[in-house]
């Protein structure tokens, strides 16, 4: 008999989907004081099930990433027990400062596509020469979704 672990973990394409039809993930990174370092943050997929994210270079998220590239991330959603579901990605990260690799990248942003309010898309064009992309592969996820109970 499978463990209830077992009976709720997402399979691969549930987690992709999952990920894709969310709008927040929670990035943790640690901190120059060695605490977690957590931020709500918008986020992209790219074509290989990667996460995207763009900050500002000087960001402290990003000093926290080029001192420990090491990320965990996190989309979680329901509001009864029943309804639970998450992801945690435990994730190596690469920071992208070429800029044209990065304009590239920023097709994957939810925020960078045609649904987004053209003002968000304005105030990210006029800042992109300030910015990175952060790319976050994935060496270990956990999943549950507390419907399949």
């Amino acid at each position: 008999m499978p463990s209830r672990r077992e009976v709720i973990a997402m399979t691969p394409q549930e987690v992709d989907a999952y990920l894709r039809e969310q709008r927040r993930i929670i990035l943790v990174t640690i901190g120059p004081d060695g605490f977690a370092h957590p931020l709500p943050m918008n986020y992209g997929i790219d074509d290989e099930g990667r996460v995207i994210m763009t900050s500002f270079a000087k960001a402290q998220k990003v000093k926290n990433l080029e001192r420990d590239s090491r990320a965990t991330l996190l989309v979680e959603s329901g509001h009864s027990y029943s309804e639970l579901r998450s992801v945690i990605l435990y994730c190596d990260t690469e920071i992208i400062r070429d800029f044209d690799e990065c304009e590239r990248l920023r097709k994957f942003m939810r925020v960078a596509n045609a649904t987004a309010a053209p003002q968000r898309r304005e105030q990210i064009d006029a800042t992109m020469h300030k910015r990175v992309v952060m790319r976050f592969t994935a060496r270990k996820v956990v999943s549950w979704d507390h419907a399949k109970l």
